[in-house]
């Protein structure tokens, strides 16, 4: 196993925390529940009633801008306000607040590119740990079968270090400025699901910090109970701070096809041909307004990764629209970071500010026709917004992480309705939520469930109907991993 290059030396220059020009953390107040500064790092917790600090290499913060940044994410409706936020400059700086936290009873929560869409990674009064600074990509050469990383690494970064040597993830999200600790608590589905699972089926190892503050590693063989309990745990048990990735052999070029059609059920019906046969290394697909605004235009997107793909072969059998048919050939890379041009576009124009009230759910594949046709005739484009609609199909038997929940179907949707709307909207933005509860409530009912990325208010007995037969297993880990409940409250799951 490749291993985590060495951690950045302790700086003595840091102990004590700069949190802003002229003023350091000196302690921590157990009764006003409050970080105490003082004018120089020469003053110190005793004699102030305080419980002082631990030695970290990194910086502690406690000023208005960070606490305000770490008070929102990419969704841009849940506001919660911690009382610190830490950058570690070691994993043992997350060893150690954690353990803080634990002791003094705060609340703790970590951050990677802070993209949750409604509040998952916020916590009121407590402390979020940014896992930015854990970065670090271990050594791959071109015999690797996995690489090493932190969980601050990003997905594009990590993509970068492989190719270097001929070598690729096996599974992409579509965004790839994700960070790996993100992805990983949640499940990271992409187009390649149909073939390698998610992104969690491909991790052979992973270095958490528990509730409790203990370091650990763990594996399928090693502490089994704990690496199944994070994977796609949404952060109840353990702090990732690195994972070890599968890798495979990376195409050069791919074949990009774009194939339209009218009808839901032949778009269905094509989707799953395609990804049961396997014929396509990625198939994803997306909904459009027509004409008169009702979302009744299909786009299926498949990639081949063939060296010479034969479109004759790869097309056979398939009812899209001839006419409309649209073929790329590109470099892998730039197919993987296709979406980076429209990202930077609406960050350009001030929409990726917008609050995004998405809607992310997994539909059985024998009802998704009807479920997913009643979504999107209840949906508008105004009520979408600049965003899009995804809809795609998986295969059950390659998902195998206990925790990400997928309906009992061989060939289960996804469905992403990921809407984009003014922030400061908040009659328009409350009802997008009910809007999305009711969809999520049909789907419930049809044996479906979400995808836990998007914005669904929910409570824990939801949560306990999300986790149906694995909820034991990972109340159980909660109890011994996370005994005083110190992790991630902002998913209200406990």
């Amino acid at each position: 196993m490749t291993q985590l290059p060495s951690l950045p030396s302790r700086r003595a220059a840091l102990r004590g925390l700069a949190v802003a020009a002229g003023a350091v953390v000196i302690g921590f107040d157990p009764v006003g529940r409050s970080w105490a500064v003082a004018a120089t790092g020469s003053d110190t917790a005793a004699g102030h009633g305080l419980v002082g600090l631990p030695r970290l290499d990194g910086t502690l913060l406690t000023d208005d801008a960070s606490l305000a940044a770490d008070a929102d994410d990419f969704g841009h409706i849940v506001h919660r306000r911690p009382v610190a936020v830490l950058r570690p400059g070691s994993v043992d700086d997350v060893v150690a607040m954690v353990r803080f936290c634990d002791a003094h009873g705060l609340k703790a929560a970590p951050r990677g590119q802070g993209h949750g869409a409604y509040g998952q990674a916020q916590v009121e009064g407590g402390l979020v740990i940014e896992t930015t600074p854990l970065a670090e990509i271990g050594a791959v050469g071109p015999q690797s079968r996995t690489v090493t990383v932190g969980a601050g690494a990003k997905w594009s970064d990590v993509t970068k270090a492989a190719l270097a040597h001929g070598l690729t993830p096996p599974v992409f999200t579509d965004y790839l400025e994700l960070s790996v600790g993100g992805t990983l608590s949640v499940g990271g589905l992409g187009g390649q699901t149909h073939h390698h699972g998610g992104q969690v089926d491909n991790v052979t190892e992973l270095r958490v910090v528990t509730g409790a503050g203990e370091l650990v590693r763990c594996s399928p063989t090693r502490h089994r109970e704990l690496f199944h309990a994070v994977l796609a745990g949404l952060g109840q048990c353990a702090v990732i701070v690195g994972a070890t990735i599968r890798l495979l052999p990376a195409p050069t070029t791919v074949r990009h096809y774009l194939l339209p059609y009218d009808d839901l059920n032949t778009f269905l019906a094509d989707q799953r041909l395609l990804v049961t046969d396997g014929r396509f290394g990625y198939v994803e697909g997306q909904v459009v307004a027509d004409a008169n605004g009702a979302f009744r235009s299909y786009v299926l997107e498949a990639v081949s990764y063939d060296a010479h793909p034969d479109d004759a072969a790869l097309l056979a059998g398939l009812h899209h629209n001839p006419t409309g048919v649209q073929t790329a050939d590109l470099a892998y890379y730039d197919f993987l970071d296709r979406i980076a041009p429209a990202v930077a576009a609406l960050k350009a124009a001030g929409l990726w500010t917008y609050a995004h009230p998405w809607l992310n759910l997994l539909i059985p594949g024998d009802k998704v026709a009807s479920v997913a046709g009643g979504i999107l005739d209840a949906l508008t484009p105004a009520d979408l917004g600049p965003g899009v609609v995804l809809l795609y199909p998986l295969l059950r038997e390659r998902l195998h992480t206990p925790l990400l929940r997928v309906p009992d179907d061989p060939v289960p949707y996804l469905l992403a309705v990921l809407r984009t709307t003014p922030p400061d909207d908040t009659a328009t933005v409350n009802r997008l939520l009910t809007a999305n509860r009711t969809a999520y409530e049909a789907v419930r009912a049809a044996g479906g469930t979400q995808y836990p990325v998007g914005a669904i208010p929910f409570d824990r007995a939801d949560w306990r109907t999300h986790f149906g037969s694995a909820w034991p297993a990972l109340a159980a880990a909660k109890r011994r991993y996370d005994p005083r409940g110190v992790l991630v409250p902002g998913q209200g799951i406990f």
